[in-house]
């Protein structure tokens, strides 16, 4: 079913995490020599709602376990419309090249549907670029505009703001062929009426924020990451983590159990919203 996870038959889970660990570092030696740039700074992340405090939004239906898309709206989505069993796993930033390549390589094993918010001047995308393609292709995998160099988009000029989006939208469609995505991610969760307008005039009408974190904004340990997982893995949430760091890729066999103990389906934003409807 769409949407499930794939299981492999990688043997038990400490297992599995030292494969992904090892993996991680193979990725990192390939990708020696190719600065991916200096690390973020903390995002000052907006508030993040308790999954009750989330104002509904009209449903999506539901078929084959994953919604018929809705028309991308304009204005911020910070959560999944309707009453469902459904998860979006979204990815941000990408200074890490062995963190991008063990989320792509998880995503090929596993059938998990992600998001990718990617700030283009990190290499961790070119280098993961020949991967990640036909999962685009596939539906499997979708990304959104998340600047080129991440900055806070509510300091800057009008023409900086809409260099910053234009040049990481020509990114996404010159080395994934992402023509066509309406999502904007600012920065740090960080925008107002000038920067949204700014946006939806460069073709991304929908401001995706979130309702749920993997609290990796910041350096944070396998056990953090889990514990935020258990609190934030609920239906119909939009979960924000980052590529920015390895000790993700140790968890992996923990988040993949929660969403199955869960019964939750993994859906990209594209699943849930599309300008093809």
């Amino acid at each position: 079913m769409p949407g499930r996870l794939r299981h492999r038959s990688y043997g038990p889970p400490v297992d599995r995490r030292r494969f992904l660990v090892v993996l991680a570092a193979g990725l990192a030696a390939a990708a020696a020599g190719r600065g991916a740039g200096a690390p973020l700074a903390p995002a000052a992340a907006p508030a993040v709602p308790r999954p009750a405090d989330v104002t509904p939004e009209p449903a999506a239906a539901v078929a084959d376990g994953l919604p018929t898309p809705l028309p991308p709206p304009t204005g911020v989505v910070s959560g999944i419309p309707g009453d469902g069993r459904l998860l979006a796993l979204t990815v941000d930033d990408g200074t890490s090249s062995e963190t991008v390549g063990a989320f792509v390589r998880l995503a090929t094993d596993t059938g998990i549907r992600l998001t990718f918010f990617p700030n283009g001047r990190y290499a961790s995308w070119t280098d993961h670029a020949a991967a990640l393609r036909p999962l685009v292709e596939s539906g499997q995998v979708a990304f959104g505009n998340h600047t080129w160099s991440h900055p806070d988009l509510t300091t800057l000029s009008d023409a900086e703001v809409a260099t910053e989006i234009r040049r990481n939208r020509d990114f996404l469609r010159d080395v994934f062929g992402v023509e066509n995505t309406p999502f904007l991610r600012p920065p740090y969760g960080v925008h107002n009426e000038r920067t949204d307008r700014i946006a939806a005039d460069l073709g991304h009408p929908t401001i995706a924020l979130w309702n749920g974190t993997l609290e990796d904004g910041r350096v944070i340990d396998g056990h953090g990451l889990v514990q935020a997982a258990k609190r934030w893995f609920r239906l119909q949430t939009i979960v924000v983590g980052h590529a920015n760091h390895p000790t993700v890729t140790t968890v992996f066999d923990e988040l993949l159990a929660i969403l199955e103990q869960r019964r939750l389906t993994t859906v990209t934003l594209a699943d849930v919203w599309s300008p093809s409807t």
